[in-house]
């Protein structure tokens, strides 16, 4: 504390020391106090980031234009087949690793990391329309570039995708890509890859958010570090995944982080039948999979399911006021039991 104040000590070490406090008083149950470090250590680390909430909206408001029902009415077997990818979504700090570590824990299917594959292809895409500028037609990028591809084409990218991911894999006939952000690509994955899995981690969103908000991160997820950014992203999320919901039945099964710690059994039997896998006793021994993780839940993940982190939330409700008034279309839907005071 005598070293956070110090004047000459640079901003970065100060973030990291301000939040290193906030979980030091967590661990004491001086929630008032930790949250005082958790806002300090936030807001200082905001002003070096760059994070524009009305972008956001922009780019899911095309995604969502251009994926529609239509579009993939007239694109039915368009992509490759390989039922191989099993893709984790969701925000960060809602169960995401766990499901990762029990589906890792399959003798078919390989656990990877956070993979960058899927952006990359995007990319791919992006510098190909360039390249190609149709003339007349304009030069596009993704999303509305995907409208020109032809059947070739989209079934290259989907072999692109396979054989970038190659390096992550052995043998086995399924592998996870559990980068987090890829939830408001599930459409293009559609395109490119239509037997691929996805499963959507689900978490209540005032401990998804407020469990962000806690972490920091080593480099992106910019909308973390403030409480308005934050639920609004969230509103986001839930607004695309309810898109793709509506235009892919079937294609996205929501696992819910609380149901899966309190009915593991079940739940992993869920997960496991739709994803076409027999079942192995092994999944629900996950914490003895040897196996790198480089997420923020690596150390939760290495021992058997709890509780404890259930409805955390409450313990700062005080200081989420603002988070609560930008969730409150969400919240309010929620059982009873699960709303905040204030709403009530």
């Amino acid at each position: 504390e005598q070293l956070v104040e110090a004047e000459d000590l640079p901003d970065e070490p100060k973030v990291n020391i301000l939040v290193s406090l906030g979980k030091e008083y967590e661990s004491e149950k001086d929630y008032d106090k930790a949250f005082e470090y958790y806002q300090r250590g936030n807001d200082l680390r905001r002003t070096y980031e760059i994070y524009d909430p009305v972008q956001t909206q922009v780019v899911h408001d095309r995604i969502i234009e251009v994926f529609n029902h239509d579009f993939f009415e007239q694109r039915e077997g368009f992509g490759d087949p390989s039922p191989a990818p099993i893709l984790v979504v969701g925000l960060p700090r809602s169960g995401s690793t766990l499901i990762e570590q029990i589906l890792a824990s399959h003798s078919m299917v390989e656990g990877t990391m956070e993979l960058p594959d899927l952006g990359r292809t995007i990319n791919k895409l992006n510098s190909q329309s360039r390249g190609r500028g149709v003339e007349g037609k304009g030069r596009l990028e993704y999303p509305e570039a995907v409208i020109r591809l032809d059947g070739e084409q989209v079934a290259a990218l989907g072999q692109d995708y396979l054989e970038s991911t190659l390096r992550y894999r052995t043998d086995k006939p399924f592998f996870i890509d559990k980068m987090p952000n890829n939830f408001s690509s599930v459409g293009f994955l559609q395109l490119i890859l239509p037997n691929a899995k996805v499963i959507n981690a689900r978490r209540h969103p005032l401990d998804s958010c407020l469990g962000s908000y806690k972490q920091l991160f080593f480099k992106g997820q910019s909308f973390t570090y403030d409480q308005f950014e934050l639920g609004h992203y969230y509103l986001e999320y839930q607004r695309i995944m309810d898109h793709w919901h509506e235009v892919l039945p079937g294609k996205v099964l929501d696992v819910h982080y609380e149901q899966m710690v309190q009915d593991q059994e079940n739940q992993t039997r869920r997960i496991l039948e739709y994803l076409g896998l027999p079942w192995e006793d092994q999944c629900l021994r996950f914490y003895e999979t040897e196996r790198a993780i480089n997420t923020a839940s690596s150390e939760q993940v290495r021992q058997p399911i709890y509780t404890k982190a259930l409805n955390f939330w409450r313990n700062y409700e005080s200081h989420l006021g603002e988070l609560i008034e930008t969730l409150e279309p969400l919240l309010k839907d929620l059982p009873e039991e699960d709303q905040p005071e204030s709403l009530h």
